[in-house]
C-alpha cells in the first residue's frame, strides 16, 4: 500500500471509528440511531435487504454514509472528504443502501392494530376499533421547470405532497409520496383508495382533519368549531366542542409523527439535490428508518427534546384484516353516528365533572 493510500486508509479508519463506535452520543449526531439500533439496521439490510459489502467497504460503511447524508443533508463532495472516498463510491453505496431499505418495506411498516373497548388511554379511549391518524405533508422535491407549476403549493414552493398513515405510537402504516404539491388532500387519498393499495377494513377508520369528507372509515371533526389544541383556553361547552377537542389530541400523533421524521432527517427539510423519483423513495426510506428508530432505540432523543411523552405500545391492540372501504365519499349515515359518539363523549365528560 503506497503512503497516499495508506493515510487515505487511516482517515477513512479514524472518521469511521469516531462517528459510529466511539458512543452512542456520537452514532446518534452522525446517524439518528445509537449504536445498537445500528447494527440492528444492518443486519436487516443483511438479511432481508440483500446488502453486501465489497472488497474495499464493508455493509456498515455503507449504512453510515447513507444516513450521515439524509440526516444531515450534506452534498457528495462533502462526505467524499469526510470518508476519504470517490465521489463515484459515495453516490453507487447510496443508491444500493436506498434499494435494500426498501426492501424492508413489510419488515418496518406497522401492521393495522385497532383501539379496543378496554383502552384507557385518555387521548384514544373515545375512538373504539380507531386506527390511527392520517394526514398529508408536503416536502420540497426538484422537478422539471415544465412540472413546477403541478408541485407548486400555495406557499409557492415547489414540493410533493406526502400521504402518512401513523399510529397510535407514532410508527407509519402507509405512506405515499410522489403527489403533486397543487393535489387537495382528499383528492391524494382517493388516489391512495382506488390505485396505490390503501385500505381501511370495514368497521374501523382514521382520524383525519377538517380537509377529508366525512364519511365511512374517515372521522373528521365538526367544521366552524374550537378545534386546535392551542384554542382550548376554557373548557367546551357543546357536544361538538367537546368532541373536537378530544379528535384533536389524537389526531395530533399524526403532525407529531412528519415533526419528529423531519427534524430527524434534514434531506426533508430542503429542496433535493435528487431527481423528484429518487427523492420519493427517499421519503419513503426514511419513514422506515423512523419506525425502526421508534422500535428499537429505548429513548429517542429527538423526541425527549420535543417534551413528547407517546409510548404508547400496541402489546394489548386488535390486528384487523377484513373487507375494506373502497370508496371515500360525505355519508349522513356516519355524519349521525359522529353526532352520537359527540353526545356520549360530552354526557359522559359532564357525569365526571360531577362527581
Amino acid at each position: 500500500m503506497s503512503g497516499t493510500s495508506l493515510c487515505r486508509h487511516q482517515i477513512r479508519q479514524l472518521n469511521y471509528y469516531r462517528m459510529i463506535y466511539e458512543s452512542d452520543l456520537a452514532c446518534i449526531e452522525s446517524t439518528r440511531m445509537d449504536r445498537r439500533t445500528f447494527f440492528i439496521l444492518c443486519h436487516h439490510l443483511k438479511t432481508t435487504g440483500g446488502l453486501k459489502g465489497s472488497k474495499n467497504v464493508d455493509v456498515e460503511e455503507m449504512v453510515a454514509i447513507f444516513l450521515h447524508i439524509i440526516a444531515h443533508d450534506v452534498k457528495n463532495r462533502i462526505v467524499r472528504r469526510q470518508f476519504a472516498r470517490s465521489g463515484e463510491t459515495v453516490s453507487r453505496h447510496f443508491n444500493m443502501v436506498l434499494n435494500a431499505l426498501l426492501h424492508l418495506h413489510d419488515l418496518l411498516l406497522k401492521k393495522h392494530v385497532a383501539i379496543r373497548d378496554d383502552c384507557i388511554d385518555e387521548r384514544w379511549k373515545w375512538f373504539k376499533n380507531c386506527l390511527g391518524a392520517l394526514d398529508g405533508t408536503y416536502i420540497k422535491v426538484n422537478v422539471l421547470a415544465s412540472n413546477r407549476p403541478r408541485y407548486r403549493t400555495r406557499k409557492n414552493e415547489v414540493a410533493t405532497n406526502v400521504l402518512g398513515e401513523v399510529s397510535q405510537d407514532m410508527q407509519f402504516i402507509y405512506v405515499l409520496p410522489g403527489r403533486e404539491g397543487l393535489a387537495a388532500d382528499s383528492r391524494v387519498l382517493r388516489d391512495a383508495i382506488h390505485r396505490n393499495g390503501f385500505k381501511v377494513p370495514q368497521g374501523y377508520y382514521y382520524l383525519c382533519d377538517a380537509g377529508y369528507p366525512n364519511g365511512e372509515g374517515f372521522l373528521t371533526p365538526y367544521r366552524g368549531q374550537r378545534y386546535h389544541l392551542n384554542d382550548w383556553t376554557h373548557p367546551p361547552n357543546s357536544p361538538r366542542e367537546f368532541f373536537n377537542m378530544r379528535h384533536s389530541s389524537a389526531r395530533n400523533v399524526v403532525e407529531r409523527a412528519f415533526g419528529l421524521l423531519k427534524g430527524r432527517w434534514a434531506i426533508l427539510r430542503s429542496r433535493s439535490y435528487y431527481p423528484v423519483k429518487i427523492q420519493c423513495r427517499i421519503i419513503l426510506g426514511c419513514c422506515l428508518l423512523h419506525n425502526l428508530i421508534r422500535r428499537e432505540m429505548h429513548m429517542d432523543p429527538l423526541e425527549h427534546a420535543n417534551h413528547d411523552n407517546d409510548n404508547d405500545s400496541d402489546e394489548d391492540g386488535e390486528y384487523v384484516d377484513n373487507n375494506c372501504y373502497t370508496y371515500i365519499e360525505p355519508s349522513d349515515a356516519w355524519t349521525a353516528w359522529r353526532d352520537n359518539l359527540a353526545r356520549e363523549m360530552f354526557e359522559q365528560w359532564q357525569g365526571n365533572q360531577c362527581l
